[in-house]
Parts: C-alpha cells; sequence; structure tokens
C-alpha cells in the first residue's frame, strides 16, 4: 500500500490528530537544529570556544525531561490537546526571544527553557497520534511521525542556506523565523479531536492525578528503567551523529554554508526514508529486531561517513547514515507508546525519552571536546571525524545490546489496542 493509500484510508479525525502531531514535532525540531548550524558563528559573536556554544545543546536537552513531566502529565490528567496547543506557542515564544539575546549567559538561559518546552511537545503529540491511529497502521505512521524530526532538520538547513547565502542576516534570523510554528495552534484548534482514549479514560473518572503517575512508575520500575537506558543509547546514536555534523563538515573539510546546507539535507532526506521504510517493516518483523538491524547497518557505514574523500562520497554517507539511525527511530513512538501503562500514555513514553536524553545531553560537547584534546590532528586543529567515528561505534553497540535484552523485560505489543 502506497503512503497516500494509507493516508486517505484514515478517517478525518484521525488524519487531524496525526498531521497536529507530525507538524508539532517537525517545527520543534526545527527550532531546536537551528543552534546546531550556527555554533560558529554564536562561538564568533560572544567570542566564546566552539565546545562552550555546544554547552547550550547540552543545556536543552537536560531540561528536556523536566517539560516532558510537566507536560506529559498534563496530558494525561487534562487531555492531550490543549496541553499540547499551550506547548507549541511557548517553544515558539522561547526561540523568538533567542533572537535577541543580549548576551552568551542569556542564550544559556533562553535554550534552557526551550529545553522544558521542547520536551513537552514529542510525549503529548506521539500519544494523540498513536492512539487515534489503527494498530495495524501504527508501525508506518510511526516511521512518519518520528521522521518530523528531520522534517525540520531538513527545514532548518534549507533556513540556513537562505539566510546565509540570500540575505545579509545574520544568526538571529534564523531564531527569528522560529517564532513561526505558533500558527500551528489555529490548526490544532479547529481542526483536532481529543484523543478518544483518553477521553474514555475521563468518562470512567480515572483521570492521572499525580500519585496515580508516581506509583504507576514505582509499579513499573524495571520496564521504566530499561527504557531510560535504552532511550539514552537513542539519543547518544541520534545526537552524536547529527549536532556536530555541521561543524565537521565547516571546520575539518573547510565546506561553506551551501554545501554544510547541501550534505545536511541529503542526510535528513535519507533520514526521513529510513524512519518510513524501518517504521513499516517494523509492522511485520518486530520493532526490537528491525531496531538490532539499523544498528549493525549503521556501524558498518562510520568509515564511509565522515572518512571518505570528496563530496560525493561523504554525501552518500551522510544520506546512508541517517537511513539507519532514523531507521530505528522510526519504529519508537510505536514502540514506547506500545509498551507503556496505558494510564500514563502521555507521560511514561515523554518522559522515559526525554531522561534518556538528559543522559546523553553532553553528546555533542563530548564529541567537540574529544576532538580538540584526545584527537587534535598533528598540525594542530580537531579531528571531529575520529572524534564521530568513536561516538558513533560504541552507541551503536549499545543499542542493539539492549534492543535484544527487551525481549526479557516486556513482549512486543505491536497489534495490540491501546485501551483506556
Amino acid at each position: 500500500m502506497s503512503l497516500r493509500t494509507a493516508f486517505a484510508s484514515l478517517a478525518p479525525e484521525q488524519r487531524s490528530a496525526f498531521l497536529a502531531a507530525f507538524l508539532g514535532w517537525t517545527l520543534d525540531a526545527f527550532d531546536f537544529f537551528l543552534v546546531t548550524f550556527v555554533v560558529v558563528r554564536i562561538a564568533h559573536d560572544f567570542a566564546r570556544a566552539i565546545p562552550e556554544v555546544t554547552g547550550a545543546i547540552t543545556l536543552t536537552l537536560m531540561f528536556r525531561p523536566l517539560g516532558a513531566l510537566i507536560f506529559g502529565w498534563l496530558g494525561d490528567r487534562y487531555g492531550r490537546r490543549v496541553p499540547l496547543m499551550i506547548d507549541v506557542v511557548l517553544y515558539s515564544l522561547l526561540e523568538l526571544l533567542t533572537a535577541f539575546a543580549p548576551t552568551f549567559a542569556v542564550f544559556l538561559v533562553l535554550r534552557s527553557l526551550y529545553g522544558i518546552a521542547m520536551g513537552g511537545e514529542w510525549g503529548l503529540g506521539a500519544a494523540l497520534a498513536m492512539e487515534s491511529l489503527p494498530p495495524h497502521r501504527r508501525g508506518l505512521f510511526s516511521g512518519i511521525l518520528q521522521e518530523g524530526y528531520m522534517v525540520g532538520y531538513l527545514l532548518a538547513a534549507l533556513a540556513n542556506l537562505a539566510v546565509f547565502t540570500l540575505t545579509p542576516w545574520g544568526w538571529r534570523a534564523l531564531f527569528a523565523l522560529g517564532a513561526l510554528p505558533a500558527l500551528l495552534v489555529f490548526y490544532i484548534r479547529a481542526h483536532v479531536r481529543e484523543s478518544p482514549v483518553w477521553q474514555a479514560r475521563a468518562r470512567r473518572g480515572t483521570g492521572a492525578e499525580i500519585r496515580v503517575v508516581a506509583r504507576a512508575f514505582v509499579a513499573h520500575w524495571p520496564l521504566t528503567l530499561y527504557a531510560i537506558l535504552f532511550m539514552a543509547a537513542f539519543n547518544y546514536m541520534s545526537h552524536g551523529t547529527q549536532d556536530l555534523y555541521p561543524t565537521f563538515l565547516e571546520k575539518q573539510r573547510g565546506l561553506g554554508p551551501a554545501f554544510v546546507s547541501l550534505l545536511a539535507s541529503l542526510s535528513a532526506v535519507g533520514a526521513i526514508a529510513g524512519g518510513i521504510v524501518f517504521g513499516a517493516l517494523s509492522q511485520r518483523y518486530g520493532r526490537r529486531a528491525m531496531i538490532a538491524l539499523c544498528a549493525v547497518l549503521g556501524a558498518t557505514l562510520v568509515p564511509l561517513w565522515v572518512f571518505s574523500n570528496g563530496i560525493a562520497l561523504l554525501a552518500l554517507g551522510g544520506f546512508a547514515m541517517q537511513f539507519m539511525v532514523q531507521g530505528a527511530w522510526g519504529i519508537i513512538p510505536a514502540h514506547l507508546n506500545e509498551l507503556s501503562p496505558n494510564a500514563i500514555r502521555a507521560t511514561f513514553p515523554g518522559f522515559t525519552y526525554q531522561l534518556g536524553n538528559l543522559l546523553s545531553a553532553n553528546a555533542a560537547q563530548l564529541e567537540a571536546t574529544f576532538a580538540a584534546t584526545r584527537f587534535a590532528l598533528p598540525g594542530g586543529g580537531a579531528d571531529y571525524a575520529r572524534a564521530l567515528a568513536t561516538i558513533a561505534l560504541v552507541v551503536f553497540a549499545a543499542v542493539f545490546v539492549l534492543a535484544l535484552a527487551g525481549y526479557a523485560i516486556a513482549p512486543e505489543r505491536r497489534e495490540s489496542l491501546l485501551e483506556a
């Protein structure tokens, strides 16, 4: 079945819920990735070293669990729809304020607050989408939903290209563009219905008070711990292969904004394709089996990805690497929502995902530090290629082991209903 046919087969309310979740995640990722394209320029304007600026990425990731907990609880207590609208407005406003940061300290504070807003979106959107979709379509649309993240990356790359090749504006203009996602609220308000699963639970009077959420996490502590570790490995895999990649291309390979944006865009296209393909395959062959396969294939691509000579091979390596990285990620929205206890589905996937982000928050900063110290080039300068390759190989191994270890924790539920 084609993507068009699959999308047309959904009921209108299912399509609207999915589109709201997809666009919310896409625009959230767009706002996040803008920083990764202008690390060098921000460092220059604020007279800071590159590892200091990548610390802003670390702070954003560190504060995401707090947002996942706050907005996840709001989603389980009061419904998915209204908290999602509040969250979209919040992250758009903070992105706009970043454009006017007068000092580096203010810039860091705003990126920290943005992390709270960013952390809230994924859990709300994924719960709204997965609870609204039919079970036999969940794998395919999980892949499409998660790749909203890489669509956001692609949009950030194109915005970076446009601003720095077509206008005289600086990096602050990119963050002013980051306020546009607030317009999504009008679509959600007009077209999106509340999750039918949450509505059924609300009619039964089983809303998630704080004590209910806490008890559910305690009762399922082995699953919670496993999910956090699994998401830590996943987030090291994604941020370790994405966040410092433009800096590697610019600083070590000497490429200008046009070529950096082009290669990043090709990587994003590979990521989107991988998420859709492996999301669909996971519906037939299993979530964990496909994740493990992506990890193995990703590890074999490391030499092509960062050690190739010539732009053509670098482009191929970037495309193939993100095909595997986001191929694995495309399975996660469905997999985590299927594993989640029913009463805390807006909280559990998002909170465990973002706690994994917290554990991996230093990925870009760690790579930048390794590149400048442990892997310094003989003639001076940072060897970003070796730093990226080292982190990637370690985390691919971790993802493979944890994917298979999951069979001992909880069974897959890929054909199950997400009951109230």
